[in-house]
């Protein structure tokens, strides 16, 4: 019975010619050959994945092949030595990782085994896997030899990590950049192994593997080993559930529950995902990728190639960008950003999945929260006296501006100036009822904050200068309790004084009604020259 053979090592190249998505090394590794212009010392960088050892085994057999009497771009395959390499087991072709061999005495030994000459082949090649690990004595210790090595002696460096190379070694090498595999080579190799193989899988789910393997053939070749293990046609759903993320298709679900301002559709959306074993921080991350995706889908609709979705994918995602504004979409990719941190170390990591999502809603990514004099319902105006007051953070105090009966232009500072226009004079309870006030206090809090309260939160009274916020339990009590002086402080923009704010569990019973009696002491406005004196109400 013969041992199983995984896809990337059965397919691995065998010559210059098999390399995929690298032409140009290719090509000047080809000629070099050719024109017996072997360096003595190669260095070989870029991502993994993507050719650097292969072409490492590939450069020995060319130049130690024994089917020529010559280096050649075209080895065998055959021989007794390119059998030998390919294994890895040729005397001649000492191929070391350099995590393990660290040391300065590793390096020595190397350069004294190089004095000696060639047991079987032409050349003695030395590889040297992931060489940026090696210390820095160590580098040192090697910057004669590669520089003027022993006879028939070449060492080929390899590393995904060049900047931690001594550029003392860099120099005395021929350096060779691989790039990422590009998409249409790596779907059109992974075509030929799906068809060798037998492995019965959709184009969509092909082009999804080379797009998840984000360049890095061995990657994609790995993955595709693995779903070749499924039953039945391999779809792209399959895909996605055998890497551990979340599908497309629920993320686009997700993005269009978000935009639709609904937070009960929003929570209901992440559960469905949480329900079916989704970890809270996968779908943050993955939904973080696809803001990028829609982003990509607003600004550049033609550049299908920057996103690792299907085409039936993309095509639904440029529909939805176009319900998109821009600006939404970066803020939202920052709130997920600042959220990740938060997800990694709380003990609750689906609550703070469902209050990060509905900080993405619009409403509450707003980039500032004006109120407008006219927000105030018109009954209400008759008992409101037409003073605004124009408040600029940046400045020590504010600025009261007399109407003279007459409505001012509602004009904004530019950023990061803010212009709020709130009543001068007292809000009366007869006046505004707890909705009402309510509704002003939250949009005087900051959109995350916002959010978490008006969901879970209500207010259950205000008297003159007490308001009592209930919350839905105990748990989302302690979570807003270190919010208490945002809302205090809200509540002190809208009525014009200073209000404590109680929190408690919210039960049926403790909700008041509308209609309460005003608070025995009337709310102001604090004079613009004096903070401690309060400006009296003018009536009509």
């Amino acid at each position: 019975m013969s041992s199983y053979e995984p896809l990337h090592h059965k397919y691995r190249p065998q010559t210059f010619a098999d390399l995929v998505g690298q032409e140009a090394i290719a090509t000047t590794l080809n000629n070099a050959i050719a024109s017996q212009r072997i360096a003595p010392a190669y260095l070989f960088t870029g991502p993994r994945g993507t050719g650097k050892t292969s072409s490492a085994r590939i450069l020995a057999k060319s130049l130690n092949c024994l089917a020529v009497e010559a280096p050649t771009a075209s080895p065998c395959g055959e021989c007794e030595v390119c059998r030998a390499i390919a294994r890895g087991s040729a005397l001649d072709v000492i191929e070391i990782d350099a995590a393990s061999n660290t040391g300065v005495d590793n390096i020595r030994e190397i350069i004294e085994r190089s004095q000696f000459a060639p047991v079987q082949c032409r050349y003695k090649v030395y590889v040297i896997d992931e060489c940026h690990m090696l210390s820095v004595a160590a580098f040192n210790a090697l910057l004669k030899t590669l520089e003027e090595p022993p006879e028939r002696v070449i060492f080929v460096l390899a590393t995904t990590d060049p900047q931690r190379v001594l550029p003392t070694i860099i120099s005395r090498c021929q350096r060779f950049d691989y790039r990422r595999i590009p998409l249409e080579a790596m779907v059109s190799h992974l075509t030929v192994i799906a068809q060798k193989e037998n492995i019965e899988i959709e184009p969509e789910a092909l082009t999804l593997v080379a797009q998840i393997a984000n360049g890095g053939l061995r990657d994609a070749e790995s993955l595709l080993d693995q779903l070749s293990l499924l039953s039945g046609s391999i779809t792209s759903e399959k895909v996605w559930d055998l890497v551990g993320a979340v599908p497309e298709r629920d993320l686009l679900s997700l993005l269009k529950a978000i935009n639709s301002n609904n937070p009960e559709i929003v929570i209901e959306s992440c559960r469905k995902l949480m329900d079916r074993g989704r970890e809270p921080l996968v779908v943050l991350q993955n939904l973080a990728g696809f803001y990028l995706n829609l982003l990509i889908a607003k600004t550049a609709p033609e550049r299908s190639d920057l996103v690792a979705v299907t085409s039936t994918t993309w095509d639904d995602l440029c529909t939805e960008a176009n319900q998109w504004q821009t600006e939404t979409i970066l803020r939202g990719q920052q709130k997920l950003k600042e959220s990740e941190v938060q997800l990694k170390n709380t003990t609750q990591p689906r609550l703070w999945l469902e209050v990060t999502l509905l900080g993405l809603l619009p409403q509450a990514c707003t980039p500032e929260v004006i109120i407008q004099s006219s927000t105030i319902p018109t009954q209400t105006k008759n008992n409101i006296e037409s003073k605004t007051t124009t408040l600029q953070p940046q400045q020590p105090s504010s600025k009261v501006v007399e109407n003279s009966g007459k409505e001012q232009p509602k004009t904004l500072s530019k950023p990061p100036k803010t212009v709020i226009n709130t009543p001068e004079t007292s809000i009366n309870n007869d006046d505004l009822d707890l909705d009402q006030i309510w509704q002003l206090v939250l949009g005087k809090l900051v959109p995350f904050v916002s959010a978490l309260i008006k969901q879970y939160g209500h207010l259950i009274s205000y008297k003159g200068t007490v308001a009592t916020v209930g919350m839905k339990n105990k748990e989302l009590l302690k979570l807003a309790q270190d919010k208490v002086p945002q809302i205090e402080s809200a509540f002190q923009e809208v009525v014009g004084h200073k209000v404590k704010v109680n929190l408690q569990v919210r039960t049926a019973s403790k909700i008041a009604n509308k209609s309460h009696n005003p608070p025995s002491t009337t709310p102001t406005v604090p004079s613009p020259n004096n903070h401690n004196n309060p400006v009296k109400d003018k009536k009509k």
